[in-house]
C-alpha cells in the first residue's frame, strides 16, 4: 500500500468517525450503528449505486 493509499484512507475513517458522532449525538447510539450496518450491507449487496440512481431518477412530488 503506497503512502497516497493510506492517507486517503485515514481520511475517509475520519469522515466515518464524524459522521458517526454527528448521528449518535442526534439520533443516539442505536441508530448510528444501525445507519452504518445499512450501509455496509447495501455496499455488500451492491445496491448503493442502485439506489442512488434511481433517487437521482426519481421525480419530484408536486404540492398542491
Amino acid at each position: 500500500m503506497s503512502p497516497d493509499d493510506t492517507a486517503s484512507k485515514d481520511r475517509f475513517f475520519q469522515q466515518l468517525a464524524q459522521i458517526s458522532d454527528a448521528m449518535s449525538a442526534a439520533h443516539g447510539k442505536d441508530f448510528a450503528m444501525g445507519a452504518l450496518l445499512l450501509a455496509a450491507r447495501f455496499i455488500a449487496e451492491g445496491e448503493a449505486r442502485a439506489r442512488a440512481a434511481a433517487a437521482d431518477t426519481a421525480p419530484t412530488p408536486v404540492t398542491p
